[in-house]
């Protein structure tokens, strides 16, 4: 039987909001985790993740780190993470022009945090889940573990969709900090991209979450602070 990976498939640079830069975050999975694919999904970009992508390429040592180019993008109705990109998905389309977009170009299309609702905008949009859109659309897979702090009640509501409908389930760290990559995180057997491609296909996952450490959760309320007075800055100048 072959070796079981380890992917986190939500991961944000300072491409968007997220501290560390793509190099630093693939120098903390190689040398700090036992991931073994992970994929970069900065907000409505995918410039981070082609970067991160060309610094393991380049990377020696002896742990290889496969990265997915990916993109979290703002849709109409909410967030949707795409993965196996080749070319940066438009924000503001419907969920489901979003994930056909996505399709449209072979990659794959998750339903992130999807029962996450919050007043706050970004570009003039509310940032939040689809929903119960993610039961509804043609998504590959329900993100049911997100480690975001406070995010519990939101990832039992995902499970249970998950469930009700037979979707194929990950877990993710949404990372925005180093502290946080890897505190949820998707099993698969395999341990390669092509290998967690097929395993999300024919729903083969497992969706996992850990517990911060106290510094952990000391830093991602720092970020979380810089965050929200970064949002209102932005959201005045508009």
């Amino acid at each position: 039987m072959s070796q079981r990976g380890v992917a986190d498939l939500h991961l944000h640079t300072d491409f968007s909001d997220g501290w560390p830069s793509p190099e630093d975050v693939v120098d903390r999975v190689a040398l700090r985790t036992r991931l073994n694919v992970i994929a970069i999904t900065d907000h409505d970009t995918i410039e981070g993740a082609l970067y991160a992508a060309e610094h393991a390429a380049k990377r020696r040592g002896p742990r290889r780190v496969h990265v997915i180019v990916g993109e979290e993008v703002s849709s109409r109705d909410g967030h949707i993470v795409g993965l196996f990109l080749a070319q940066r998905v438009r924000p503001g389309m419907s969920a489901a022009a979003t994930v056909h977009a996505i399709h449209e170009q072979g990659g794959l299309a998750i339903a992130a945090h999807p029962f996450w609702r919050t007043q706050r905008q970004a570009r003039g949009r509310l940032v939040h889940g689809v929903g119960w859109l993610a039961g509804e659309l043609e998504f590959d897979a329900i993100e049911v573990e997100n480690s975001t702090p406070g995010f519990y009640l939101f990832n039992q509501m995902a499970h249970r969709l998950a469930e009700a409908t037979g979707a194929a389930v990950v877990g993710n760290s949404d990372a925005h900090i180093l502290d946080a990559i890897g505190r949820a995180h998707t099993s698969f057997q395999g341990t390669t991209p092509e290998a967690l491609r097929h395993a999300i296909v024919t729903a083969a996952t497992r969706a996992h979450r850990s517990r911060y450490r106290p510094l952990g959760l000391v830093r991602y309320a720092a970020w979380g602070f810089n965050h929200q007075r970064y949002s209102l800055e932005v959201s005045a100048a508009q």
